[in-house]
């Protein structure tokens, strides 16, 4: 089932969403992108009460996570992240390594982020948001070397050693899935 794109006035129009119903699926609910398309899959036996509550819960995930903020365009997001690359390979690695494309994405939920040399591009995962600028930065670097080196040689760490919080950013990071992998929340209260 596809349900057409919404959209008020006061409210921007979204993607085309299709439904798809799996007699295999028993609990789970996910969602993606495809072709201008969110494609949400539950579980066959849901009623249409829980159909739609799962799937406007996934198309305002996936809005809010692969659209730009309201008032701007995706080419402005796009472009924000670019100049961003641009800023760090000026600074860092000599100009070099600069992506085609940078984006967020979903899909990504076992690493931080990937690159495609072949195609100069790099997906950031939506997990990063939120994260600090410094960590990020790091992020966006590591796969920008990638476009460089494409493997993690001698070469490869050494195009990192100029950005001062590599280590430090790495430290981050495994602490951050340490926690992730054991539904770990901080807080003040948590020692």
């Amino acid at each position: 089932m596809t349900i057409p794109e919404a959209g008020t006035p006061s409210e921007p129009a979204r993607m085309p969403v299709e439904v798809r119903r799996s007699a295999r699926r028993k609990r789970t609910v996910s969602a993606d992108i495809r072709d201008g398309v969110i494609r949400v899959s539950i579980p066959g036996h849901f009623s249409a009460t829980q159909e739609r509550h799962w799937v406007d819960r996934m198309v305002e995930r996936m809005t809010a996570k692969h659209l730009p903020p309201a008032g701007s365009s995706p080419d402005e997001a796009g472009k924000a992240l670019l100049q961003r690359a641009e800023r760090l390979a000026q600074q860092y690695l000599g100009g070099r390594g600069i992506p085609s494309t940078i984006g967020w994405v979903t899909n990504q939920n076992t690493r931080w982020a990937s690159a495609t040399p072949a195609h100069r591009s790099i997906r950031l995962s939506h997990k990063l948001q939120g994260m600090p600028e410094w960590v990020v930065d790091y992020v966006m670097l590591h796969e920008m070397a990638h476009l460089i080196e494409p493997s993690h040689n001698a070469a490869f760490w050494a195009l990192l050693t100029t950005y001062p919080r590599t280590e430090t950013a790495k430290a981050f990071l495994d602490g951050a899935a340490f926690a992730a992998q054991r539904n770990l929340t901080g807080g003040q209260d948590s020692l």
